[in-house]
């Protein structure tokens, strides 16, 4: 039957911009999934990240400062709460399901970093996995459709409800029902071990990167260097790393601040609206043209 005959664990965050190197987590979420579409536990974590959450972010995931700073863990702690429950799927052999896990799985690896705290890879003792990026595997199976590929437009094109979007909890759910419907759908993937395919999408997404880099030196950016790899971003070695540009998953609608960003600086690969070109999953990047006879 493959890996989508088995439980998965949906995984989200809510942050307060674009940034994954100085952005902060703000709220957190895991639910897993069992094979019938039953959500059989479901936990979510409030973190004071410790600085003002912009308007522009508040306004979407709802989180202003002054709730996450009555109602929030401190951020160490809740940072710690986060990356340990991760770090328990994963060492369950359970998959994660992550929308751009670049975004998700980086940020929280730099938040461990920020706060003295041991990242996810080093719990493991390896890169986290495996993991289940429906944004990747969608892109990789249905490479020519057009339009959006935000969270959102997933769940329209595969037939999953989406209540309460820009929630963690709701998001961190249809990531896992999304990621299931691509599995049933598509037997490429779908027959894959979870070995075979996390290997799938660490190939997927560098492909799926050179093509945006591609894209950005042909429309706009001659020297545009886009991050390819996945599902973690390497932590810079130094205050002055040369940071590749966000990968072509930018602008996933997953209902965090990080929408909110302007495009500077080193963005979150993944993050909505983030990269010099504007934003390719509302359409600014035209699908690949079909092979012809």
């Amino acid at each position: 039957m493959g890996w989508h005959g088995d439980a998965l664990v949906g995984f989200d965050l809510e942050t307060t911009g674009t940034d994954i190197e100085n952005d902060r987590i703000v709220t957190a979420a895991l639910a897993h999934l069992e094979p019938d579409g039953r959500t059989a536990t479901a936990r979510s974590w409030l973190i004071d990240p410790g600085v003002p959450i912009p308007d522009e972010a508040a306004a979407i995931h709802g989180i202003s400062t002054a709730r996450a700073r009555e109602q929030g863990m401190p951020a160490a702690a809740g940072v710690a709460a986060v990356v340990e429950a991760v770090a328990e799927v994963l060492r369950s052999g359970r998959p994660l399901a992550v929308m751009n896990a670049r975004y998700d799985l980086s940020l929280l690896d730099r938040e461990c970093r920020r706060h003295g705290i041991a990242p996810l890879s080093a719990r493991l003792g390896r890169s986290p996995g495996p993991v289940v990026d429906p944004l990747v595997l969608d892109k990789h199976c249905d490479r020519y459709r057009k339009g959006k590929r935000t969270l959102q437009a997933l769940c329209e094109h595969y037939g999953v409800p989406l209540t309460g979007a820009h929630d963690a909890g709701a998001d961190a759910l249809a990531a896992a029902q999304v990621a299931l419907c691509i599995g049933r759908k598509h037997e490429a993937v779908g027959c894959l071990d979870l070995a075979a395919l996390h290997d799938l999408q660490v190939r997927a997404a560098a492909e799926q990167a050179v093509s945006f880099q591609r894209h950005l030196r042909r429309t706009s950016n001659p020297g545009a260097r886009v991050e390819q790899a996945w599902p973690l971003i390497p932590a810079q070695r130094g205050p002055d790393a040369d940071r590749p540009a966000p990968g072509p998953e930018t602008g996933q609608g997953r209902g965090s601040g990080r929408r909110a960003g302007s495009g500077q600086g080193p963005a979150a690969p993944g993050s909505p609206g983030t990269s010099a070109a504007g934003d390719p999953s509302t359409a600014e990047v035209p699908a690949p043209r079909p092979p012809t006879e």
